[in-house]
């Protein structure tokens, strides 16, 4: 490894989780106020993953499959996302969106969007244009490795919360 790249991974680990946690915060903030962070994590996977399985969820989040059960269950409850049966695989469940939870998590993520595009109108459009370069290029490396890893593991890959995503 070179040191510019050691540099560079010593910025994303300092910059990535005040990042996060500050786009977590405005996520929860622009919801509603009962639904917790992994719920909006749950919401985006299926966003990017629609037809996930529980494990598929639980392994994204990180957590057990009966505490991803629960997180589900009260989605569910709250009419966000739907269950059903897998028609190939009879034991399997699927999860989806609903047009509800679609909703919410488009307004949540579009008023995330513009407080953080707020935050950047004090950088120059120079400053703006590298900024999105050097974006482009981490995104691109890091959503290379989790398809490759999904892939090895035969699982779809998703981001982070708040994830474009991120949840």
């Amino acid at each position: 490894m070179t040191a510019v790249a050691d540099e560079c991974a010593r910025m994303v680990m300092d910059t990535v989780p005040a990042v996060m946690r500050r786009i977590r915060e405005m996520m929860r903030h622009h919801g509603p106020p009962s639904l917790s962070i992994p719920q909006f994590r749950a919401l985006g996977f299926l966003d990017r993953n629609p037809g996930a399985c529980l494990s598929e969820l639980s392994d994204h989040l990180g957590i057990a499959r009966p505490t991803a059960s629960t997180i589900v269950g009260r989605l569910v409850q709250r009419h966000l996302v739907v269950r059903t049966d897998d028609p190939q695989e009879r034991r399997r469940i699927v999860l989806r969106l609903t047009p509800d939870g679609a909703q919410l998590l488009r307004q949540a993520r579009s008023a995330t969007r513009a407080w953080i595009a707020t935050l950047l109108t004090d950088f120059s459009e120079e400053s703006l244009q590298h900024m999105a370069a050097g974006l482009t290029l981490m995104g691109g490396a890091f959503k290379a490795r989790e398809a490759s890893d999904g892939a090895r593991r035969g699982t779809p890959s998703g981001g982070a919360p708040g994830d474009n995503h991120g949840q």
